[in-house]
């Protein structure tokens, strides 16, 4: 069969450990023989961003803003264990994060949900998509250890006018303290990609903060997304029936486990982080949730929105076989396809992702799948396969579907 033309590349990020692993194994069985693939390739590698000073996590945000759809693998955000481990530098921050910063906008997350994998909570009946806010918080934060008794203070310096401090705490002796920040710019850019998601998916969307106890942070986050609803949303959310609605996150949290599904969770940046993972779980798997971080500019970065899986990394350097589970990593490129399809025009390409996750699909719901989905599917005489037959099983089924 004749590949697939693409026209404009797509910025390709690699990884670490055993999703590396998997990626080359994605591109040589499930995209190369099928698509004339065209990237900008950045290795962010762990090894690689010490070896460039993170310059490269940098470089990489930036061609995204360039060519407007990235994918990435899954990489090691180094803590000081990493730090010894691989002899690095420094402890270089989450590539995430520091794309995320670049880009601004919300990442999107949705369970894949797939019959015989069934939610751990019985009530919910449709995926329940995270909408987390992708700039500042605790990952632009700032940090100090205290050694001894003193003062720390937040001071706010006027480019007119004086000073404004603040007493963050009196030490009687050793601690720690932590400064964040976010912008009015950045939390309206997240309510508007939040509305008009939920406008575009016909789904409710509920926001969720802690404004009883952050009277400025989480407040001025309710008062932006409320300011903005009233003023920009309220009439188009009617005409399409769907609501939006605040909470707090503490009783969001026993809102969603009573749901059925089927809404938009929008929530800053950790709370995002925790609750994406909490969501992915209880339907089935870390790597069963699709993840795509939408700028407001109009960029797109497709990942997995899971880590490295490290254990199996090293069983694979023991040089045994792993059953680890590609389909995030996977759905992750399709969604690149099918944003660059729509984008160049070329219908063929998002016809290919559509197959491909037809073809993932299937053969979970044929009794083929990796050990994880294998030890909760409620599907008779299901097949434990490796990562490699897994994915030659759905080479299989693609090859069938493209003919």
């Amino acid at each position: 069969m004749d590949k697939i033309r693409m026209n404009v590349p797509l910025v390709e990020m690699d990884g670490d450990e055993m999703t590396r692993i998997l990626w080359q194994m994605i591109k040589d069985e499930l995209i190369v023989p099928f698509v004339d693939l065209k990237t900008e390739y950045y290795d962010l590698g762990l090894a690689h961003r010490d070896e460039t000073d993170d310059q490269v996590t940098a470089d990489a945000a930036h061609a995204i803003k360039k060519y407007g759809v990235g994918v990435k693998c899954a990489t090691i955000t180094p803590n000081a264990a990493r730090v010894e481990e691989y002899g690095l530098k420094k402890m270089w921050p989450s590539p995430n994060g520091t794309i995320r910063a670049i880009l601004d906008g919300t990442v999107f997350r949705a369970p894949i949900m797939v019959n015989g994998i069934e939610p751990y909570v019985k009530t919910w009946k449709a995926p329940i998509t995270l909408a987390r806010h992708a700039y500042g918080d605790v990952y632009k934060a700032v940090e100090i250890r205290v050694p001894g008794p003193g003062k720390v203070e937040l001071t706010y310096v006027p480019e007119e006018g004086e000073p404004e401090t603040l007493t963050v705490f009196d030490y009687a002796g050793a601690g720690i303290a932590q400064g964040m920040h976010n912008t009015d710019a950045s939390i309206t850019n997240f309510a508007r990609c939040c509305f008009n998601y939920a406008l575009g998916t016909k789904q409710d969307l509920w926001f969720a903060t802690k404004d009883t106890i952050s009277k400025k942070y989480d407040h001025t986050f309710k008062d932006i997304f409320a300011e903005i609803y009233e003023n920009e949303y309220r009439a188009a959310f009617e005409e399409a029936g769907i609501t939006y609605f605040y909470t707090l996150i503490d009783d969001a949290v026993a809102r969603v486990i009573r749901s059925e599904g089927g809404f938009i969770w929008a929530c800053k940046n950790y709370d995002g982080d925790v609750m994406s993972d909490l969501v992915a779980t209880a339907f089935g798997s870390l790597a069963m949730m699709t993840s795509v971080l939408v700028s407001p500019e109009g960029f797109y970065e497709y990942e997995a929105a899971h880590g490295t899986v490290q254990r199996h990394y090293y069983q694979y350097l023991e040089g045994k076989q792993t059953s680890t589970n590609p389909i995030a990593t996977i759905f992750a490129w399709t969604g690149a396809f099918r944003k660059r399809g729509e984008l160049d025009e070329i219908p063929e390409l998002a016809a290919y992702a559509d197959a491909l996750e037809k073809a993932v699909i299937d053969t979970v719901e044929s009794g083929a799948m990796t050990k994880d989905l294998a030890s909760i599917t409620t599907l008779p005489g299901a097949r434990t396969l490796t990562s490699a037959e897994f994915i030659g099983e759905i080479r299989s089924r693609l090859e069938q579907a493209l003919g």
